[in-house]
Parts: structure tokens; C-alpha cells; sequence
């Protein structure tokens, strides 16, 4: 079971080691992905500074072909073009999910934001359809709100 306690724990040890995002952002991943069974692909998506391009930061799971995309397309492009976490049961039914792989049939995207910017996003992937609740949304908001702390805290150095 995903303990998102336990994830901002660790998050917030390695802040307190003095980590860089880098670290925490591998290790959010790790964390994630080894939490759940039907999380079969766990990635961070960082928003390049020119603000169109989302690029793979790291990822666990099958390969992808998706090393960059750009914001607005698929489901990780729209999450960053509306500003929004995107929770979607059955990816077939949507018309602008870029497919990884036909296996995947549900997927979840929240932003790792803090004070109205977009640093990037936690896209996970599942083979099993609706796999995701509205639970595991506010816990994934919750890591990525300690991403984003970091990544914050690192940019007004």
C-alpha cells in the first residue's frame, strides 16, 4: 500500500541532508513505483524553462518513446496546458493520450507546482483500467508538494 506519509518522510530526510532535487526526484520515483503493484510506470516530467516542452527526467517501468512532449499534447501536456492534475479510469477513451504502450490502460498526472509555477509532473501508469482514486491524487499532491518546496527553495538561490 502506498504510504504517502512515509514518501514525504523520506523526501524530507534527504532536504534535510542537504539533497538536491535531483535526489529527491529519483527518489520519489523509486519510492512510488515499488509502493503498488498496479503502478507499472512511475516518471518525472520537468517543464523546460521556455514553458512548451516536458522533458523525461527518470522513470521506472517498461521504455517509452516519450522523452519530450510538448505541453498540450497527450495527457501530461493537457495536465500542464489547464493547470490541473488529470486522474483518467480508460486512456482509449481519450483522444489526445499519447500511447507508451497497449497494455496501459489507465493513467494519473500531477503537477509538482508551488505558488502558481509548474516545475514538472508525477505521471503514472497502470495496466489495470481505473486504477486510480481520488485518494491517491491528494497523496500523490502531497509528494509533489515537497518536490516542489525543493525546487522552489532552489531556485531563489
Amino acid at each position: 500500500m502506498f504510504d504517502v506519509n512515509e514518501v514525504v518522510g523520506e523526501l524530507q530526510g534527504l532536504r534535510e541532508e542537504g539533497y538536491l532535487s535531483d535526489a529527491l526526484l529519483r527518489r520519489a520515483v523509486r519510492s512510488i513505483f515499488g509502493s503498488e503493484d498496479r503502478f507499472d510506470w512511475v516518471g518525472v516530467y520537468l517543464l523546460k524553462s521556455e514553458g512548451d516542452i516536458l522533458w523525461l527526467h527518470n522513470y521506472l517501468g517498461e521504455s517509452t518513446t516519450h522523452a519530450t512532449i510538448p505541453v498540450g499534447k497527450g495527457i501530461c501536456g493537457m495536465a500542464v496546458a489547464n493547470n490541473e492534475n488529470i486522474n483518467v479510469p480508460d486512456v482509449s477513451e481519450n483522444d489526445n493520450y499519447l500511447s507508451c504502450s497497449t497494455k496501459v490502460k489507465s493513467e494519473m498526472v500531477v503537477l509538482i507546482r508551488s505558488q502558481g509555477q509548474i516545475f514538472g509532473q508525477l505521471d503514472i501508469d497502470s495496466h489495470q483500467e481505473a486504477a486510480f482514486s481520488e485518494e491517491d491524487v491528494m497523496s500523490l499532491e502531497a509528494v509533489a508538494e515537497k518536490l516542489a518546496e525543493q525546487m522552489a527553495d532552489e531556485q531563489s538561490v
